[in-house]
């Protein structure tokens, strides 16, 4: 750890939530550069799931929080990694309904079997739900553009330490591109993976292997930076909730509910971080935010209504003392 003499080492998480979690995030992360002096793109570490390894390769880049505001808003951005590049939210990702799969079958044959052969008892439930869902038809070629854009083609981060997690589609093995035990593969490809959703999304072929959706394994992934001495960690999970409001819709309770269920997740995860002392804020949508957000998190009619909640609500949930306390776990609303 830290002697107290030289600048702290940071780890940031960012997780997995759609365009709608990805709008969240930014807000967030204004509310933890304004709030901590903590410009998200000096983190030593940054692990990036789904949406979150969008936002993670940008910050990688060199993108500010402030040009990840103005990208949002359709500002023009006319210096960084973004200058002059235009985005539709809408047609990159191909609306807010999935297509209807060409075959309705398993996605996964592989991975099914080795569900069934007793050889994925450490894999999540969510792991093994996603290799029983349909592939999706869905492409992800323009988020491969976005990222393109910035980086030298067929390279990885400039960036030393960005990690982006997708789930191995066969083996159920969790991969964190990027990390030394990792295969080597293009940035653009990685996030891609990372994005995958099951059932939504193609799963996408790297180097023989076919990955999907990191978040079929963790929301957050957080574990993967136990045991780096690191003396911050700034958790940033729109699929997580400490504090949620009521939806009166089935589809909204039965999100909640599982929502809870990622929320107890990543608390484990992140019991590892403190255990090595690492000092960990978590933050996660309140009942406001989620009212904005819905339960549909690819529905981009809702996004600069859930950016704008984010930027008030993020920076009053790490203000209030009874919110982020002496264990660092806000409690948002």
């Amino acid at each position: 750890m830290s002697d107290g003499s030289a600048a702290p080492r940071r780890g940031l998480v960012l997780g997995g939530g759609g365009i709608l979690g990805a709008a969240w995030m930014v807000g967030a992360l204004k509310a933890v550069e304004e709030l901590h002096g903590f410009d998200p793109r000096e983190a030593d570490y940054i692990v990036g799931t789904s949406a979150g390894s969008v936002l993670s390769a940008l910050l990688g880049a060199g993108v500010s929080v402030e040009q990840l505001i103005d990208h949002q808003r359709g500002n023009p951005i006319v210096d960084g990694p973004l200058a002059g590049y235009s985005w539709d939210y809408e047609k990159a990702t191909g609306g807010h309904r999935p297509s209807i799969p060409r075959l309705l079958g398993p996605g996964s044959g592989k991975l099914i079997r080795r569900s069934l052969a007793g050889r994925a008892r450490k894999m999540p439930p969510t792991a093994v739900l996603a290799a029983f869902m349909p592939a999706g038809k869905g492409s992800l070629d323009r988020v491969g553009h976005l990222v393109e854009a910035f980086t030298p083609y067929g390279e990885w981060s400039p960036h030393d330490n960005v990690w982006i997690v997708a789930l191995d589609y066969e083996s159920g093995r969790r991969v964190a591109f990027g990390h030394d035990n990792a295969p080597n593969v293009p940035l653009s490809e990685a996030v891609m993976a990372s994005c995958a959703i099951p059932g939504w999304f193609r799963p996408v072929a790297i180097d023989g292997r076919t990955y999907i959706d990191g978040g079929a394994w963790s929301a957050t992934s957080a574990d993967l930076l136990a045991g780096l001495d690191l003396d911050e960690v700034y958790v940033l999970a729109p699929m997580l909730s400490f504090a949620m409001d009521q939806p009166d819709t089935v589809l909204g309770r039965v999100e909640r509910r599982w929502r809870a269920q990622v929320t107890k997740r990543c608390v484990s995860e992140v019991g590892k971080l403190r255990a090595g002392g690492a000092d960990v804020t978590i933050l996660g949508p309140g009942p406001e935010d989620l009212e904005a957000m819905g339960a549909n998190v690819m529905d981009n009619s809702r996004r600069m209504n859930v950016l704008e909640t984010s930027l008030r609500t993020s920076v009053e949930a790490l203000r209030d003392p009874d919110r982020v306390g002496p264990d660092h776990l806000a409690d948002v609303s």
